[in-house]
């Protein structure tokens, strides 16, 4: 069953065709279902429409860990030609299993997200070992911010993050399509308006 956000509407713009941002635009280039854990104690999904990250975030994070990865592996290695000393692979060792480990998991850990439009609030979840379950009521929120790095920009993603009033609430959404952060930002400005003024 599909629970779709009862948003206000507002009449078309060529800048802003609608209130409610269009799905299409939301799950392009993502991944089609939400990945949970295994046990019977995981958080339920519930009722509604989850939306992903692109898949393009993958990639992103795998490029930027084997930079990482290469650039450690490099220093050891010339660190060890110039000094002639081995101790230094100890935390280097300890950097790069870490490094890799993350390069392994991170495919599946990005599967993990999800954000929800409600009627009232935005849902965002987020692991499979440690979950996380955020929502963020719309009349709360203060900012929305779109960020995004070089490497972000050259695979067309981008990050949106809202701030609410109580820094514990507020939710990082990386890994998004840049037409859906934008339309994902400007949808939730006019409800959180809306739900503040009362309208």
């Amino acid at each position: 069953m599909t629970n779709t956000p009862d948003l206000p509407e507002r009449a078309p713009t060529p800048d802003h065709p609608s209130a409610e941002p269009s799905a299409s635009v939301l799950d392009d280039a993502t991944y089609d279902r939400v990945l949970e854990p295994r046990g019977e104690a995981r958080l339920p999904l519930g009722d509604g429409t989850w939306h992903q990250l692109a898949r393009a975030y993958v990639r992103v994070q795998l490029i930027s860990q084997a930079a990482v990865f290469v650039l450690v592996l490099a220093a050891v290695i010339v660190a060890q030609a110039v000094t002639g000393v081995m101790w230094q692979w100890i935390p280097a060792g300890i950097v790069l299993l870490v490094t890799a480990i993350g390069m392994i998991i991170t495919p599946r850990q990005a599967r993990s997200f999800g954000y929800q439009l409600r009627r009232d609030d935005l849902v965002f979840r987020r692991g499979i070992l440690w979950q996380r379950v955020v929502a963020v009521p719309y009349g709360r929120m203060q900012l929305v911010d779109i960020t995004h790095g070089p490497l972000d920009r050259g695979f067309g993603i981008a990050q949106l993050k809202l701030v609410t009033a109580a820094a514990s609430s507020g939710v990082t959404i990386p890994g998004l399509t840049q037409r859906a952060a934008e339309q994902l930002r400007d949808t939730l400005i006019d409800v959180a308006e809306t739900r503040r003024t009362g309208l």
